[in-house]
């Protein structure tokens, strides 16, 4: 697959080890190119150039917590899908993330690698499904408006 469509997983975790170590099982056990940042602001301020598919952020991070990190990545890649890690896992920040962050999913410390995998690969299907998505409905609005100028003129040619 050229890297052009090779699925990106960002991964962003105050932890250096926690980020080493999602990021060497992913290369290993996956194709997908991986980004790793122990900064979320960095990784804001990057992510403006990178295409991403799938978001992997911590919940407690000293710079801003998972959850305000999410919902600042939601607006510069809405079709990416964001997953919060967090050792401190209750229903009120869960709630919190799927209203706030738009969270696909909410995955506990210590993870299943391969649970893991599965809702990476879940969560790059559906990004590729609204990347899809976005594209058919540019090019549907891209037609609406051709045939509008067609009748304009139609209509001002008969007129």
């Amino acid at each position: 697959m050229p890297e052009a469509q090779t699925p990106t997983v960002l991964i962003v975790d105050d932890e250096d080890m926690v980020a080493t170590a999602l990021r060497s099982f992913l290369e290993l056990e996956t194709s997908y190119r991986i980004l790793t940042y122990t900064s979320p602001e960095r990784a804001l301020e990057d992510v403006e150039s990178e295409p991403v598919n799938v978001v992997i952020a911590d919940f407690m991070m000293p710079e801003m917590d998972g959850i305000t990190f999410l919902r600042n990545l939601r607006e510069r890649k809405p079709q990416a899908t964001r997953i919060l890690l967090t050792g401190y896992a209750d229903k009120e920040n869960a709630i919190r993330a799927i209203n706030e962050a738009g969270l696909y999913y909410y995955l506990e410390k210590p993870w299943s690698n391969e649970h893991l995998k599965l809702v990476i690969r879940n969560g790059v299907e559906r990004s590729t499904l609204f990347n899809e998505l976005d594209t058919r409905v540019r090019a549907l609005e891209g037609a609406h408006q051709e045939l509008f100028d067609i009748r304009k003129r139609l209509v001002r040619a008969f007129l």
